[in-house]
């Protein structure tokens, strides 16, 4: 029914942290890059441990009780508490997809934990609690670790290992504090990246509002001075038709001066009927369009004077946006520098700890 060995049933792969035991407040990473996690049942103990392997030694060996509880701290992140370890791990996991399928399989485990206890406690055949979880068990496999395969021995718990010499742990401490300013460096690095990214397009997004009020502001000069040159034509041809007839041949030397007065009088009899008839039904529509053609450029002028104003302001932001743009950008060169400096530093830790560990027996 059962294997003498341990079987894993399920794994996946987290960042693994462990509670600072001096502050119960800071969480102290296993290591950069993410670990193997996986649930083993052990069938001739008829218990489950959750287990992590982080080069020869287990990083988590933690033995699950029905009266533990996973807890999601955040879309990402869990943690639980193990009373016999005395401590607290944290997982950060690549999605919430992780994180739910870990915290779903720690339910069914803890719930199989319980059954196994009551069933032990009631002198019961121990059944293996494994098999209600088929449906969700991973085929049994070897866990790959950076160090190859055949690491299966390792899963048995290895707290009780030697620790190294002390300045092989101090070195191993100041890489893990290495790694971890690293991280930090690196997401700082990309929050400027994304800021500067959103400076970018806001730049683009004012250069096309721009260039679109310039359009705007083109037609509608283009539009005044239109309406400029039609009032100046309406004024031309009023002042060309109320110019008096040309007057026709006089009288000749030998008319009296009462047939010439009759003649004035005539002319200007005929003067008032042209004006009647020409001047006076013409004039009161001109002057009524030239009145709304001033009226539409002084609207347009008006018009021309806010945009041209909103012009004003649109580059006043495109040259505060250009600043900041700069701004972004020698921040980002700062970070990028420090990040190198960062870089080779723990690239020189690195290489102090490989020349110790070749040179320690």
């Amino acid at each position: 029914m059962s294997t003498a060995r341990e079987q894993p049933i399920f794994s996946t792969r987290a960042h693994v942290f462990q509670i600072d035991p001096t502050t119960k407040r800071n969480w102290i990473p296993a290591g950069k890059h993410a670990l193997t996690v996986s649930y083993f049942y052990d069938a001739t103990r008829n218990v489950y441990r959750i287990i992590s392997i982080g080069g020869a030694k287990a990083i988590i060996n933690s033995t699950v009780t029905p009266n533990m509880t996973f807890t999601k701290t955040s879309q990402k992140f869990g943690q639980w508490a193990d009373s016999r370890a005395n401590t607290v791990y944290g997982l950060g996991f690549a999605s919430e997809q992780h994180l739910t399928q870990f915290a779903e399989k720690f339910q069914e485990v803890k719930e199989a934990a319980r059954l196994a206890r009551e069933k032990s406690q009631d002198g019961g055949e121990l059944t293996s609690p494994a098999l209600g979880l088929a449906s969700h068990q991973v085929p049994p496999s070897p866990l790959v670790s950076a160090n190859g395969p055949g690491e299966e021995k390792l899963f048995r718990s290895q707290s009780a290992d030697a620790p190294g010499p002390t300045e092989r742990e101090r070195l191993k401490k100041m890489l893990s504090e290495g790694s971890v300013g690293e991280v930090q460096w690196e997401a700082e690095f990309f929050a400027l990246q994304d800021s500067n990214n959103k400076l970018a397009g806001a730049l683009r997004e004012a250069n096309a509002a721009a260039a679109q009020w310039r359009q705007q502001l083109e037609a509608q000069r283009a539009e005044a001075e239109r309406l400029r040159q039609r009032v100046a034509e309406l004024e031309a041809q009023a002042a060309s038709e109320v110019t008096p007839a040309s007057e026709k041949e006089g009288p000749g030397q030998g008319q009296s001066l009462e047939q010439l007065e009759a003649l004035v009088q005539t002319k200007d009899q005929e003067i008032q009927t042209l004006k009647s008839q020409t001047g006076g039904p013409r004039e009161a529509p001109e002057a009524a369009e030239r009145e709304e053609t001033q009226q539409k450029v002084q609207d347009l002028e008006t018009r021309n004077a806010e945009l041209e104003h909103q012009l004003r302001v649109m580059e006043r932001s495109l040259e505060e946006a250009r600043a900041e743009r700069e701004r972004a950008r020698a921040e980002v060169g700062r970070a990028a520098q420090l990040l190198d400096v960062r870089l080779f530093e723990l690239s020189e830790l690195r290489e102090g700890l490989a020349r110790l560990a070749e040179a320690a027996p």
